[in-house]
């Protein structure tokens, strides 16, 4: 016979398997499994030794956030909730322990004993009789000795047994010889397993060989995310609690729980520090009476101290942004050094002040080098210039204050510190704001991942992906946020890419290639044909390029961020990416892995090295082909101001990674000049502040007269975008702005007089023109009738000039996002909106209701939006806006909404509106997505009026299952 045990390693999933263990928990486990083997008792009976694996398990790991205990004649199960309707989620079958061996437990060679027959039967009842399909694993223990089963096993070689199905059946109904369970074991479970018993898999330890357990692997082993198989995502993908918690204390906020939502708030007033950032902001801004200064103060509040907080809160924001983005530099340029710490600026040696940091901002990042006064030059003489917006003073800085405006103060240490003194315990006291800043960041690594060094401990390691997720929670501090996790990000826009892909080429090609492994081969095929390959791959990019992604509540950026690196990784694949000279990259793999792209060549991952000339060439390569991917293809819009600043962070952050000098080999001496980096370009202009479900124009309004009367064309307003995005000076940027604003606005002025609003006006006018004129030979019935429909119409456009009036001198349209005419890549040379080829995202789920939202924004969208019915949630109306407006004909969306509009009471227009479109597939998640009570599914559809049949998919596992669906 054949024993397939198998090590805890080996069951466990491999990202779960790198995530790191405070030494805390470990110990604390350590002494539960020892108070567990000193209770246990052998003279005692089963419900006694029972009762302690019960009280062991909750008191572990699963609280009261699981139930446990017996159900019907099952001796012990864990369910998948804590509520006792839930399903069953693990089945125990438990023997009292005892000194000698006992012949009822399973054997590692012979498992075929009543306890594992007895499991059989629990499960086959759980399983046939109550239908759970969400069983996940199976146990058989007598404390000592443990036995543990993936269902996935007993699905398929019992479950799926249609003769023991049948035999249980019949058992259970009492239609056999043998009514007792231990007819069932002998006759019946017995010979089922024999026959199947080299092919079931399980896991074995003993608890009395404890010292010689791996304690980190058989506590994973134990918890509630194997043996539940709950969704998890890799640890430097997901939030740092220690990181977050700390930064919130010294940006001063706090998160707090309020009717199931996580929402941040300012630190109540017995907390305050007056050395926190928003406190200091605060107290800068009420001092020197900037509130007065602001163009519309509305935007912040009502009340001077909402707003005094929420204009705090978008500059601390902004200078948290610029921090954390110049300590990703940092860790750049060390690493691109050997670990040369004279790299380092971020410290303060350096930086002694605010006023220092506000130079660093803007007299150091903003400017040439060769532009920078003597005393920047020496003291900043290792950092770049990186051409970036984000180191341009933003409107409110301009309307307020600035970093140099607050006062030097000290901040209490956190009380949860991950700061130690030298004899490695937690530091107290208190500290120089702007240091303790400095020093907490230094606390943590920036400079690599956990794709670097899995072994490395991730806890003190900071991606960009943990950032975004930290500042998606703070923005999202009035309602709760909703960060999509990376594996659902991942997925979406894999699958969503991928077809959109394929049916461009079919699209420009006219190929019938019907996956992306079919077009790798025509591609290749195609390429072939050319004389000089470089050409073929060229015209191949371009295609590809030509691919226009939308996010229009694009948050922090994270669809954005997957789409670059899954687009990426696909250029790859089918072989076009390729560097300056036409060079492919073919002897290297790219994929993206935990959401990050992963290079290797030859299984050793690449790291970037400027005296290597072929580093250096696959450095450039992947920084111009992000900076083409983002500038050509990706865009996003979002409400809040804050939001889109993390975007364009992301999205810089993403370009800076790939990072290179323009001249190869810089010396490395301390102090001397190393040569410049490659600027980033000014992508801002991709992401829009605006508020996507509201426009004035209409997507089908003609421009013609508007192109005419200012004599310009669609590719001018293209050209000053583009010119816009690569400005090598501040001149040339501010001279594209004025164009491009002068442009927009005359798209508005003259589209202004062809709102619908505007064009029942005129239609209106003209009838009555008509109507002022009497008929020839009019009878006086004929008269009373006409001056009754005067007096009408009069009427009818007394009220909507009134109308028109009021949405013009109001504030209704203010933030409104005029899709017609924002976005002049999805427009063609004649000024038709076409669309984009992909909208994708996660759209707020919000409910519009009267009394909280106005009745005139409800009347908006019941006018302008075919799903809007009762009090219309902003994600149906998201979809329709995707799917009717702005996708392109044939084009994908790909949302991850609630399931609610399944079977809700007041979904059944957005039901309707959906089931005309070509439904590929859709996911239910249930509530695994987001960290707060709401179901969810994604969704995946074609604009295209072929309806097929929809693949639905139930996600019940682990997360990595989702990849393989």
């Amino acid at each position: 016979m054949r024993i397939n045990q198998q090590e805890p390693k080996q069951v466990l999933n491999k990202i779960y398997g790198k995530v790191k263990l405070e030494p805390e928990q470990i110990q604390d486990f350590k002494a539960s499994l020892g108070r567990l083997l000193e209770l246990c008792d052998s003279k005692k009976d089963e419900e006694f030794n029972k009762n302690l694996l019960i009280d062991f398990f909750k008191q572990t790991f699963y609280g009261n956030r699981y139930f446990i205990n017996t159900k019907d004649k099952s001796d012990l199960v864990i369910h998948n909730d804590k509520g006792v309707e839930s399903s069953v989620g693990v089945i125990f079958e438990t023997k009292k322990p005892t000194k000698t061996d006992n012949s009822e437990m399973p054997k590692v060679d012979n498992l075929n004993t009543k306890a594992f027959q007895q499991l059989v039967l629990y499960f086959l009842r759980e399983r046939i009789i109550h239908q759970n399909v969400a069983v996940k694993h199976l146990i058989v223990t007598n404390i000592h000795e443990w036995f543990i089963f993936d269902a996935q096993i007993f699905e398929t070689l019992f479950a799926q047994d249609k003769g023991l199905v049948k035999q249980f059946k019949d058992f259970e109904a009492k239609r056999l010889s043998g009514t007792k369970t231990d007819f069932f074991y002998k006759q019946i479970a017995e010979p089922a397993i024999a026959a199947v018993i080299d092919q079931i898999k399980f896991t074995h330890f003993d608890l009395r060989n404890l010292d010689n357990l791996d304690l980190v692997d058989l506590y994973k082993l134990l918890s509630p995310q194997h043996l539940l198989k709950l969704p998890f995502v890799n640890d430097s993908n997901s939030l740092n609690k220690p990181f977050y918690n700390e930064l919130l204390y010294i940006i001063g906020l706090t998160e707090v729980k309020e009717k199931g939502k996580k929402l941040i708030g300012r630190v109540k007033e017995g907390d305050r520090r007056d050395g926190s950032l928003i406190e200091n902001a605060m107290s800068r801004l009420d001092s020197l009476g900037k509130l007065s200064r602001l163009t519309n103060p509305e935007e912040f509040g009502e009340k001077e101290e909402e707003r005094l907080f929420n204009v705090a809160l978008r500059l601390s924001i902004n200078w948290i942004n610029r921090i954390l983005f110049l300590k990703l530099l940092e860790a750049q340029l060390i690493k691109y050094h050997q670990g040369n710490r004279d790299f380092a600026f971020l410290n303060v040696q350096k930086v002694k002040s605010y006023d220092d940091l506000d130079c660093l901002f803007f007299d150091v990042l903003a400017k040439e080098t060769d532009k920078r006064d003597v005393r920047v030059k020496e003291m900043f003489g290792n950092v770049p210039y990186l051409n970036s917006s984000l180191f341009e003073p933003t409107e409110t800085e301009q309307e307020t204050i600035f970093i140099s405006n607050l006062q030097e103060r000290c901040l209490p240490i956190f009380g949860a510190t991950v700061l130690k003194d030298s004899q490695g315990k937690r530091r107290s006291g208190e500290l120089n704001a702007l240091a303790y800043l400095f020093e907490f960041l230094d606390a943590y690594r920036f400079d690599r991942d956990e794709l670097e060094n899995p072994q490395e401990d991730s806890e003190k390691l900071i991606n960009a992906s943990v950032l975004g997720l930290i500042f998606e929670k703070i923005n999202g501090y009035k309602d709760g946020s909703f960060y999509t996790p990376s594996f659902i990000t991942m997925y979406m826009c894999r699958e969503t890419i991928r077809r959109a892909v394929v049916q461009k080429f079919n699209e420009v090609k006219g190929w019938n290639c019907q996956n992306i492994r079919d077009l790798k081969e025509d591609l290749s095929k195609y390429i072939m044909e050319f004389k000089d390959r470089t050409t073929g791959r060229n015209e191949a990019s371009e295609i590809f390029n030509s691919l226009k992604i939308c996010d229009p509540a694009v948050g922090s950026g994270h669809f954005l961020v997957s789409a670059l690196n899954e687009m990426i990784s696909i250029k790859q694949y089918l072989g076009i990416l390729q560097d300056k000279n036409g060079e492919d990259l073919s002897q290297y793999e790219i994929e993206v892995v935990e959401d990050k792209l992963k290079i290797t060549r030859n299984g050793k991952l690449f790291g970037y090295n400027p005296k290597n000339k072929e580093s250096q060439r696959v450095q450039e390569t992947l920084f111009h082909e992000k900076q083409t991917i983002i500038e050509s293809c990706l865009f996003g819009v979002d409400i809040n101001p804050n939001s889109v600043t993390i975007c364009r962070l992301r999205l810089w952050i993403e370009l800076l990674k790939n990072a290179y000098y323009k001249s190869p080999q810089p010396p490395l001496e301390s102090g001397t000049s190393v040569g410049e980096l490659e600027t980033l370009p000014n992508i801002d202009i991709n992401i829009k502040c605006g508020n996507s479900l509201i426009s004035r124009f209409g997507l089908d309004v003609d421009v013609t007269q508007v192109l005419k009367k200012h004599n310009f064309n669609i590719e001018q307003y293209r050209n000053a975008v583009q010119t816009y995005r690569n400005a090598v000076s501040k001149e040339q940027k501010r001279e594209m702005e004025s164009l491009i604003a002068k442009i927009k606005n005359g798209f508005s002025v003259y589209l202004g007089d062809y709102t619908p609003d505007k064009k029942k006006l005129l239609k209106l006018q003209q009838e009555l023109a008509e109507k002022e004129h009497p008929l020839l030979f009019e009878s006086e019935t004929d008269k009373k009738a006409r001056e009754k429909k005067i007096a009408k119409l009069h009427n009818e456009i007394d009220k909507l000039e009134a109308k028109i009036a009021d949405i013009e001198s109001g504030k209704f349209y203010e933030n409104a996002l005029e899709w017609r005419f924002e976005f002049p890549e999805v427009l063609n040379d004649d000024g038709d909106f076409v669309g984009f080829d992909i909208v994708i995202g996660n759209p707020p789920y919000i409910v519009i209701i009267k009394s909280k939202h106005g009745q005139e924004i409800i009347n908006y969208f019941n006018n302008n939006y075919v799903t809007s019915e009762y009090n219309p949630n902003t994600y149906a109306l998201f979809t329709e806006l995707a799917l009717g407006k702005i996708a392109k004909s044939q084009g994908y969306i790909s949302f991850i909404i609630p399931n609610t509009w399944l079977n809700g009471q007041y979904f059944t227009k957005l039901r309707s509106f959906i089931s005309m479109f070509n439904n590929l597939e859709m996911i239910n998640l249930k509530d695994i997505a987001f960290d707060v009570i709401v179901e969810t599914m994604i969704s995946i559809v074609e604009k295209s009026n072929s309806v097929s049949r929809i693949t639905f998919k139930e996600y019940l596992g682990n997360i990595a299952v989702l990849n393989q669906l």
